[in-house]
């Protein structure tokens, strides 16, 4: 019994060291994205910051509430849509416009979840794919879209009518705040009480029932959730690249995004980050080569499931627990 109490007083507690080192690479992402822009392409990094947060609100979905959606293409390129049209035609201030995507994706995220929340597994999937084509077919026929032109040359404005988007640096800087407090939300909210009651729904539906939880009501509010965030980055990168085309509401577009968050790691706050800045700049690199990209993507896609099942992230992540565990059993086994 004594020996119990002094190895329960060596090993330090699980929930704070979690807690202090996502805290501290909270920290060491912030300082790295305030002086990237120093060494890299600030458009670059406007783009992977965009699809890091696609790729993050996509996460939400699947990682914490286990649904498997092919169709977020619809919510990132409908919100590109909207804020580049609102910027442009109507006149809106940067924020604005992105705020007006937000609202337009999560109203189209509600209308998509009364229809495909009720279903599971391979039929909640198939029928948000089919809802994503019937937006993609929309946007051919819409005449604001601009067809397979898309709306070019949007205008970033003034934020808050003050500050001149139309510097790269001052752009870059208002992604990199976009991104920094929608990861902060989906952190708050993966956990929170609801979050938690979200991964109870993904490991074991019925005895959440069974406690009282009303599933189909968890799982449509974090389907909302999770297309609002994602119109976010829909809009934001819009604005940033002054472009929304087709390519943007493709189903392809859902395809990238799950290949995001499987290679960086599904379930994993960072995982979905690393993935959409390892693809993106496989893209970016691989556009001046004469490979293939979409092969060359799918054959490290191949290789990271086949290898690294947990993605990137999760089996450093996992790699780490193990080694604490050993050195906490050795010091509590030394304990006198």
């Amino acid at each position: 019994m004594e020996q119990s109490v002094q190895a329960a007083t060596v090993t330090p507690p699980v929930s704070s060291t979690r807690s202090w080192s996502e805290g501290l690479a909270f920290a060491i992402m912030v300082l790295a994205l305030a002086i990237a822009p120093i060494y890299i392409y600030p458009m670059f990094l406007m783009q992977a910051l965009c699809f890091a947060l696609f790729a993050c609100a996509f996460n939400l979905l699947i990682g914490y509430g286990g649904l498997l959606s092919f169709g977020h293409a619809a919510f990132f390129g409908t919100a590109a849509y909207v804020a580049a049209h609102t910027a442009k035609v109507w006149g809106l201030t940067p924020e604005l416009a992105i705020l007006t995507s937000v609202a337009a994706g999560a109203l189209l995220g509600y209308l998509f979840g009364i229809v495909a929340i009720r279903r599971q597994g391979i039929y909640f999937a198939m029928i948000t794919l089919a809802l994503s084509q019937v937006v993609f077919f929309l946007a051919i026929q819409f005449p604001f879209t601009g067809g397979e032109d898309g709306i070019q040359s949007v205008p970033r404005g003034k934020l808050f009518g003050l500050i001149d988007l139309e510097s790269n640096m001052a752009m870059y800087y208002f992604v990199t705040a976009i991104f920094v407090i929608g990861y902060l939300i989906i952190y708050r909210i993966s956990n929170s009480p609801f979050g938690a009651v979200l991964q109870a729904i993904r490991e074991n539906p019925a005895r959440a029932v069974s406690l009282g939880y009303r599933i189909d009501q968890y799982k449509l509010v974090a389907f909302v959730l999770s297309a609002a965030l994602s119109a976010l980055a829909g809009g934001t990168k819009a604005i940033a690249l002054q472009l929304a085309t087709l390519t943007d509401v493709q189903w392809q577009m859902s395809g990238e995004v799950i290949l995001m968050t499987l290679l960086g790691g599904m379930g994993t706050l960072f995982g979905p980050v690393v993935g959409a800045i390892l693809v993106i700049a496989l893209h970016d690199y691989l556009a001046t080569a004469n490979v293939p990209v979409p092969v060359v993507v799918g054959i490290i896609f191949v290789v990271c499931i086949l290898l690294f099942r947990r993605g990137i992230v999760g089996e450093v992540l996992t790699l780490t627990q193990q080694l604490m565990h050993k050195s906490s059993g050795r010091a509590a086994s030394s304990a006198p």
